[in-house]
């Protein structure tokens, strides 16, 4: 009955709006008529393809290695409660104090452990792993808590850093090895207390945030539903797929060519379509499609990758995040619904390309984080293969 539920109300919401339908399918979508925005698909053939390998790996093991222990520059965000919390960054988070601040750390962590696990052969295996050990003990974890704990910090990283660390977590979890259930063992009580933020945070939130930066809730949703599903916390997932769905049902018409704003990493659009293809099924998804973003169905559908103007400023760079982002969303796609949209491949290939050769030797502003998203997008990109 669950699954049913929203395929009648999808139904309803846009069986009524059947003209809006006709006019983009005739070509008079906004998309169109905006100049510059679409690559003929020949462009796109003549991309090639970056295949995530063992070589690979070893060059991206090497931005996290990078950064993990780099205590400064850092960005704390922090809310000072007395000067009592004007301790350095290593004081504060012990565990995840470098990579210039909390997030980027925790998924600095994520990439080495996804890509040991991925890579057991990489060069720097050991290393990675005598980091991972000394950083995620239970004595840093439980001093992470305390942090999160105070008064001043219960919003502390809501909901970029939250989704990351259940991402790191469920990472740890799916790791079968000694070292993989010893460290998912360490950081369990923090993914806990990250959960139930979530379980607090989400029934107060009257309007998602539909942004390209850290705070977008499509995003953290669509990483806290992984999170709930590989744990098999059913509660947890239910929650999300409630939200999601108060959130988003009815929306249509997302403006896909406003985008992207200049500090874009996420797109608002492709995050939202990330976390509905999860938690609606098959045949109200297309239905919800059709009426959110239309135009994505169609097998010249094309979008130029974002450009960078500054590689070293922290902002600007951004737009890479976006393209590795915007591809991560376009495989996930194809994976779930290779014959809707296997068109995606090239798009996701050519947003790869255009920003994968700028991680190696990049300055710090991008390449304390980047790595992260590009792994990502790899890896869903190999799911096909």
């Amino acid at each position: 009955m669950k699954n049913i539920l929203p395929v009648l109300l999808l139904v309803f919401v846009l069986g009524c709006k059947g003209e809006d339908r006709l006019k983009s399918e005739n070509g008079n979508s906004s998309q169109d008529s905006a100049a510059g925005s679409v690559l003929s698909i020949d462009a796109l053939l003549s991309e090639d393809r970056v295949e995530m390998n063992l070589e690979e790996a070893n060059k991206l093991a090497n931005l996290p290695l990078a950064c993990l222990n780099t205590q400064y520059p850092n960005k704390l965000g922090q809310t000072l409660g007395s000067e009592k919390d004007l301790l350095s960054p290593i004081d504060l988070h012990p565990a995840f104090y470098g990579c210039f601040d909390w997030h980027s750390s925790v998924h600095a962590h994520w990439s080495l452990v996804r890509l040991l696990k991925r890579y057991p052969k990489l060069e720097k295996a050991s290393e990675i792993k005598e980091k991972l050990e000394s950083s995620l003990t239970k004595e840093n974890i439980a001093k992470e808590m305390e942090y999160f704990s105070k008064e001043h910090n219960l919003d502390y990283e809501r909901t970029y850093g939250w989704a990351w660390l259940l991402k790191l977590s469920e990472e740890l979890y799916t790791w079968d090895t000694d070292m993989g259930a010893e460290l998912s063992a360490n950081i369990k009580p923090l993914a806990d207390l990250i959960e139930q933020r979530f379980a607090d945070f989400l029934p107060k939130l009257n309007y998602p945030i539909r942004v390209g930066e850290h705070t977008n809730t499509a995003f953290a949703l669509s990483f806290a539903y992984d999170y709930a599903v590989v744990t098999e916390n059913e509660e947890f997932r239910a929650l999300i797929e409630k939200r999601a769905r108060d959130f988003y049902l009815t929306d249509k018409e997302c403006p896909i060519t406003w985008e992207p704003s200049g500090f874009d990493f996420l797109s608002p659009c492709l995050e939202e379509i990330d976390i509905m293809r999860k938690v609606i099924p098959k045949a109200a998804f297309s239905l919800w499609l059709d009426k959110f973003m239309p135009q994505l169905k169609k097998p010249d559908f094309a979008l130029v990758p974002g450009e960078v103007s500054d590689r070293k400023d922290g902002k600007l760079v951004h737009l890479d995040g976006l393209n590795f982002s915007r591809a991560r969303v376009f495989y996930g796609l194809m994976n779930q619904y290779p014959n809707d949209f296997a068109h995606l491949r090239k798009l996701g290939d050519q947003h790869v390309n255009h920003s994968f050769s700028n991680l190696v030797d990049d300055s710090y502003e991008g390449g304390h984080w980047l790595g992260s998203f590009a792994i990502y997008a790899l890896e869903e990109s190999k799911k096909a293969r």
